[in-house]
C-alpha cells in the first residue's frame, strides 16, 4: 500500500560543500572520507593517495611484493569502522600495468603491522576476484574466489558476524559470496588498497563512486526513525555519480527544473531547491502545504508544480493539489483521498495518480482543474507509479498483478496494458528519458515484498530501452523509499539524480 512518511520537526541540512564532513571528522586533501593514508609492510617504493574534490575520484599509487602469506606490503587508505557497514566503489588499474597479480579493492584491517589479520574483497591484474583473509596475527592468507572475473564493482559488506562480498562487471547484477567472521574485532581499519607485487615498481588505481554506508539498525521504526541522505547526480553515459548535497536527515524525491538548472526535493514536509551543483538549499513556498510527501511532478514546461499534500481536512490523507512553480496557494484538484500524484500528461491537461478507492491502489486520471477522474487500472494488487511519454502516447506504471511487481505500460484511456519487466526483482517507479529512448526504474531484491517500496534497502537503479528489453544495472546504492520515486531525468537527457542512504559515521 502507498505510504505517508512526513515528520514535523526542525530542518536541518548542511551545505553541499560540508558533506564530507557527516562521513568523517577529520579529513586531509589526500585522502577525502578516509583519516588517513599509508604504505604497509616493507615496500621499495613510497606510495600515494590522491582524492580530487571536482569528480570525488580517488587514485592510489602503490608498492609492494604481495598481500599474500604472513605478512604484506602495499598502500592503504583508511578510516575506522566499527557495527555493521557497506564499502562499494568502482575501480579499475591505470594503465597495462607490470604484473598480472598487482591487486586493488577493499579492506579491513585490525592494525597496520605487515601480519595484521585482515579481510579483502581482492581484484587481480589478471581478473582473479577473491575474498581474501587472513584470521590470526602472522598467521596465513586464505581465499573464496569469485565466479566473476575483472569486475569493475567492488562491495564488501559486514552484517553481524558475516562479511559478504558482491562484485559486478558494470551493467550487471552482483555476485555475492559470504562468510562467517566471529572473531573479527570490531573496531577495524577500513579502505582502498593497491599493491603493484613488485616492490620496484608501482601501480595505479582509480576509485569512483566510493560510498561508505551505515546501515539501519534492525531496531530503526519505518517512517519514525530516518537516516541520513545523499543527493546525487550521476552522467548516464559513463556512470559516474557525485554527491552534490547531503543532509543528516531524510531528504527524498529530487527532480530537475526545465533549465537544468536546479533541482526540487521534499524533506519533512516541505519542499526545497537547490542548484544542481550543489550549494545551500532554500526552502520553497508552498503555502498552506506543509505536509508534502515525495509525489511532487512539475509539468513538462515547468510552469506548475504538482503535490501531494496531507490534509487535515481529509483526517490527514494525501490530496493532489497544483501551484505555480514560483510558489503561492496551492488549489485542490482530487475530491477524493487518499490520491497521490505521479505524473502530468504533456499538454498539461490531465495529472494522474495512485488512489485507493473501495479497498484496491490503481491508477486514475482527472483534469488538471479538478472534476471527475477515470480509473485507467482494476487490479487487485497494487498498480502505482504511473507517468506519461513525451509523446504522450503511453503511461508507463509498475504493477504487482504477476506475484512481482514489475514495469507495464498502457494507452492514455487505460487499454493495451502490457508487461515489459519479467524477472524475480521489484520494480518501481519507471521515469522516460526526455527523447522518450529509455526507461529507468528502481529495482528491489526478490526478498522485499512486492507491494512495498522500503526505506533503506540494497538496490538497483535499472535501465531498458522505451519497449523493453533486458535491464542494465547502472546504480548500485543503498536506499529504496524517497530514492527516485518523480520524474528524476535532467531536462538535457545526459543524467539522472536520485537519493541514496547512509547513517552518521560518527
Amino acid at each position: 500500500m502507498k505510504n505517508s512518511h512526513t515528520i514535523k520537526t526542525g530542518v536541518i541540512l548542511l551545505s553541499g560543500s560540508l558533506f564530507m564532513s557527516f562521513m568523517t571528522k577529520a579529513q586531509t586533501p589526500d585522502t577525502g572520507i578516509f583519516t588517513e593514508h599509508n604504505d604497509i609492510g616493507a615496500v621499495g617504493i613510497s606510495g600515494e593517495a590522491d582524492y580530487s574534490s571536482d569528480n570525488q575520484t580517488y587514485v592510489l599509487t602503490g608498492s609492494g611484493e604481495n598481500i599474500w602469506f604472513d605478512e604484506d606490503a602495499f598502500q592503504f587508505a583508511w578510516r575506522e569502522a566499527s557495527g555493521d557497514f557497506i564499502l562499494r566503489a568502482r575501480m579499475k588499474f591505470k594503465g597495462e600495468g607490470q604484473h598480472s597479480h598487482r591487486k586493488m579493492g577493499w579492506m579491513l584491517r585490525t592494525n597496520k603491522t605487515p601480519g595484521s589479520p585482515h579481510y579483502s574483497a581482492v581484484v587481480h591484474g589478471d581478473g582473479l576476484t577473491a575474498l581474501q583473509y587472513r584470521a590470526e596475527q602472522d598467521g596465513e592468507t586464505l581465499e573464496m574466489r569469485s565466479e566473476v572475473q575483472s569486475p569493475d564493482i567492488v562491495q564488501l559488506e559486514r552484517r553481524g558476524d558475516t562479511l559478504l562480498m558482491s562484485v559486478a562487471k558494470y551493467g550487471e547484477v552482483f555476485n555475492t559470496i559470504s562468510m562467517p567472521v566471529e572473531d573479527l574485532q570490531d573496531e577495524v581499519l577500513a579502505g582502498l588498497f593497491v599493491c603493484s607485487h613488485d616492490s620496484t615498481t608501482t601501480e595505479k588505481a582509480v576509485f569512483s563512486n566510493v560510498r561508505l554506508v551505515k546501515p539501519a539498525p534492525d531496531d530503526l521504526v519505518p517512517y519514525q526513525d530516518f537516516l541520513g541522505s545523499h543527493l546525487e547526480v550521476m552522467n548516464m553515459e559513463t556512470g559516474h555519480r557525485e554527491i552534490i548535497f547531503t543532509s543528516p536527515i531524510s531528504i527524498q524525491a529530487p527532480n530537475w527544473t526545465p533549465d537544468n538548472q536546479s533541482l526540487i526535493y521534499n524533506s519533512e514536509g516541505l519542499l526545497f531547491k537547490i542548484s544542481a551543483d550543489g550549494g545551500i538549499p532554500s526552502q520553497m513556498n508552498t503555502g498552506f502545504a506543509t505536509n508534502n510527501n515525495n509525489d511532487h511532478v512539475l509539468t513538462f514546461d515547468g510552469k506548475t508544480m504538482g503535490i501531494s499534500h496531507h490534509a487535515d481536512e481529509d483526517d490527514g490523507q494525501s490530496v493532489v493539489y497544483s501551484l505555480s512553480i514560483e510558489g503561492g496557494t496551492p488549489k485542490r484538484i482530487t475530491a477524493k483521498s487518499p490520491s497521490y500524484l505521479h505524473g502530468w500528461s504533456p499538454d498539461n491537461r490531465y495529472v494522474i495518480y495512485t488512489a485507493e478507492r473501495n479497498g484496491q491502489y490503481d491508477i486514475y486520471r482527472i483534469p488538471a482543474e479538478g472534476g471527475e477522474e477515470v480509473q485507467l487500472t482494476n487490479q487487485k494488487a497494487l498498480d502505482d507509479g504511473s507517468e506519461y511519454s513525451p509523446d504522450g502516447e503511453y503511461i508507463y506504471f509498475n504493477s504487482a498483478r504477476t506475484g512481482t511487481m514489475q514495469i507495464w505500460r498502457m494507452k492514455p484511456d487505460g487499454s493495451e496494458q502490457e508487461q515489459l519487466t519479467f524477472d524475480e526483482y521489484n520494480d518501481w517507479f519507471p521515469h522516460i528519458s526526455p527523447d522518450g529512448k529509455q526507461i529507468v526504474f528502481i529495482s528491489y531484491m526478490p526478498e522485499v515484498d512486492a507491494g512495498d517500496h522500503p526505506f533503506y534497502k540494497h538496490v538497483y537503479l535499472r535501465q531498458i530501452p522505451i519497449d523493453g528489453g533486458d535491464p542494465k544495472v547502472v546504480a548500485y546504492l543503498y536506499g529504496g523509499q524517497g530514492t527516485m520515486n518523480v520524474p528524476s531525468w535532467s531536462p538535457c537527457g545526459k543524467y539522472i539524480s536520485f537519493v541514496s542512504n547512509s547513517g552518521v559515521w560518527w
